[in-house]
């Protein structure tokens, strides 16, 4: 069945962004950072540390805290602009890991209104990027994924720095009890020479990152300068099984499969099986917190893996010649129909000149990538220009490098059938091959224990009304226990519905009305998890029909268009319209105008003739029309000229 929901705004692309209680997405309100250690401390009045927060359609408010210190930087941002605060001295050195062990080195960030957040580092020409979580997106189990310390390096090691968000958090590394820590505090654990794999786990949630001191990417670089890397990984309920990987513009990446569970066995499509220090050289039967790595060269137009159980997945910019960059990769599991970003652009210290080309990478589905749009800074959203498309034809998914233009601007990408958005940077011609990679907007999905309302995930029930009728439910979870009988529960507002016990799927109908569900789950460990939506259900009514020049298409066939000009106004009027972009588009003699796509009102200018004109709406219950008539125009001066002659 398809969905059925429904949005009173009539344009997706103006619509106010709507938030639940959990992370959709890479927005949010609230953040905790904290960087990690890569040379000595007498360096960091030449190293620039910034956090770039990019602003939606309205103002908003807030600040930066910083927990050592115990000091704030109040802001207030303007819509669809980016804010860029550049630490002072002191707070690098209070936000800067240096031993292992305990700190309160880190920054919460707050806001009013949603926003994205970027955390980046800089020295001289050097420096990595990585985007910041909101605190609903956080979670209690991470796998660490990082990279091969540099050869004969015996002061910069593989690093990990852990920010605290409650009181009383346990932290475990690999089930060993590490650190107990109380809100706003760090752990930072180093190693020699790769703790890739390692398993960190917690009683409450936590921020983590992977903060590299010197990575050696690939394997046997000896290029001796700021090689840090610089990411925040996605907890493990977040992690899907069906990845698109797409490739900068530096021809090629490397990337990295880690398995969150026994047995688990990867197909891919585009990459070659590297063979590097603790990684493997088969894709089955990996165990837990085992990896292995791939080669995706740029010519393959990206890869395509699978595999039977969620894994975690990073791509990197090799660099044996300069800074190598970690990168995020997010399940095709986890697009989204819009994505808020802006350029994180560095700058040199202390010149205080851009260091960096800013680039954003978009994926979407091949068949529909035409229908990505972007809007500047507010703006009404305009088709790409100046992009090649790689398709990737495994997968069915495209990839675009797509060149900033304005590193003050805010973009908005967006595409109803879903994109994911990173950002990377080259390094400007006149210095030395450096870059920067990162994950820029995406879903954060609950994909380990979820539900769907017609194809509607729980987290987002509320904001999506469905239309009174029935409604089917499908859960999706990982490691759902085998035979307990109350294995898995639904509840409709408080009350067990018996008849859907232990199902996965299963369909009821619901009159107008708003209705607490609840899925309760068990899984094998005999842990428990709860899933809470608000499914709310409006009555709806459908219809569409459109005019010409104020006749109605049902009479156009009988009613000639006679002017001077031969200027034909449309009007549409739709009852229930789907929200998302795509949903109006009219065809002249079966070409479609792109430049009517999702207009109510639009003109053309007709010849004297005979044409079809046809409109077709998908409506918010996933249903679709077509509406066809004919239109005859006749150009009133040609026919008193004749006369005349």
């Amino acid at each position: 069945m398809k969905s059925t929901h429904y949005f009173l705004i009539a344009s997706v692309f103006l619509m106010q962004s709507i938030f639940s209680l959990q992370a959709q997405n890479t927005e949010g309100r609230e953040f905790w950072v904290t960087f990690g250690y890569s040379e000595a401390l007498t360096a960091l009045p030449s190293t620039d540390f910034r956090i770039r927060i990019v602003n939606g359609e309205k103002q908003t408010t807030g600040y930066i805290y910083f927990s050592e210190l115990g000091t704030y930087e109040h802001f207030t941002i303007n819509p669809n602009t980016v804010y860029d605060y550049a630490l002072t001295d002191p707070q690098k050195l209070a936000v800067y890991n240096v031993t292992m062990g305990k700190s309160s080195k880190s920054i919460y960030v707050y806001c009013a209104n949603p926003v994205t957040v970027y955390a980046g580092v800089l020295r001289g020409s050097t420096g990595d990027v990585t985007n910041v979580l909101p605190v609903t997106a956080l979670n209690t189990e991470y796998y660490h994924i990082s990279y091969e310390t540099m050869i004969n390096n015996n002061v910069l090691f593989d690093a990990y720095a852990v920010v605290a968000i409650q009181n009383n958090t346990q932290l475990f590394h690999n089930d060993v009890l590490a650190a107990t820590l109380q809100k706003g505090e760090v752990y930072y654990r180093t190693f020699y020479p790769d703790m890739t794999g390692a398993r960190i786990t917690s009683n409450n949630p936590v921020a983590f990152f992977a903060v590299h001191q010197m990575a050696s990417i690939p394997p046997g670089s000896t290029y001796n300068t700021f090689g840090r890397l610089f990411q925040q990984l996605s907890p493990i309920n977040t992690y899907g099984k069906t990845f698109f990987v797409p490739v900068t513009s530096h021809q090629y990446n490397f990337v990295r499969i880690v398995a969150s569970r026994n047995g688990t066995d990867i197909t891919q499509i585009g990459g070659t099986i590297r063979t590097v220090p603790g990684g493997q050289t088969n894709l089955s039967n990996l165990q837990a917190g085992q990896f292995v790595e791939l080669n995706v060269n740029l010519a393959d137009n990206g890869c395509y893996i699978t595999a039977n159980n969620p894994v975690a997945v990073c791509s990197y910019i090799p660099n044996p010649l300069a800074t190598p960059a970690q990168c995020w990769m997010p399940g095709i599991e986890q697009t989204v129909p819009r994505a808020m970003i802006a350029p994180f652009q560095m700058y040199s210290v202390p010149q205080g000149v851009p260091c960096f080309v800013s680039n954003a990478l978009i994926v979407t589905k091949t068949a529909t990538r035409d229908n990505t749009k972007v809007s500047v800074d507010g703006a009404p959203p305009v088709n790409l220009t100046g992009v090649t498309w790689r398709a990737n034809a495994a997968s069915g998914m495209s990839f675009c490098h797509f060149t900033f233009t304005n590193d003050n601007s805010t973009y908005t990408f967006f595409n109803p059938e879903g994109l994911i958005t990173f950002g990377f940077g080259t390094s400007i011609p006149s210095l030395v091959i450096v870059s920067y990679y990162y994950l820029a907007y995406s879903a954060m999905r609950d994909l380990q224990a979820t539900f769907f309302a017609n194809d509607i995930s729980y987290q987002i029930l509320k904001e999506n009304p469905f239309c009174a009728g029935l409604v089917e439910f499908r859960a999706e979870i990982e490691g759902l226990h085998p035979t307990h009988p109350n294995r898995l529960t639904w509840w409709i507002d408080g009350v067990e519905y018996l008849p859907a016990k232990n199902l996965v799927n299963w369909s009821k109908p619901f009159s107008v009305g708003e209705y607490e569900i609840k899925m309760e789950v068990r899984f094998e460990n005999d842990e428990i998890a709860t899933k809470i939506g608000t499914l709310k259900i409006i009555p709806c009514n459908y219809s569409a029909e459109f005019f010409a020049n104020d006749i109605p298409h049902s009479m156009l066939q009988n009613n000639p268009i006679c002017n001077k000009t031969g200027k034909v106004d449309f009007r549409a009027v739709i009852e229930g319209i789907h929200s998302e972009a795509g949903s109006l588009k009219w065809y002249v003699d079966g070409v479609k105008e792109d430049a009517a796509d999702d207009q109510l009102t639009w003109s053309k200018t007709f010849a004297t003739g005979t044409y079809e004109i046809k409109m077709w709406v998908r409506y918010d219950n996933g249903t679709e029309e077509t509406i066809t008539a004919t239109l005859k125009v006749e150009i009133f001066w040609i026919k008193m000229q004749n006369v005349r002659h």
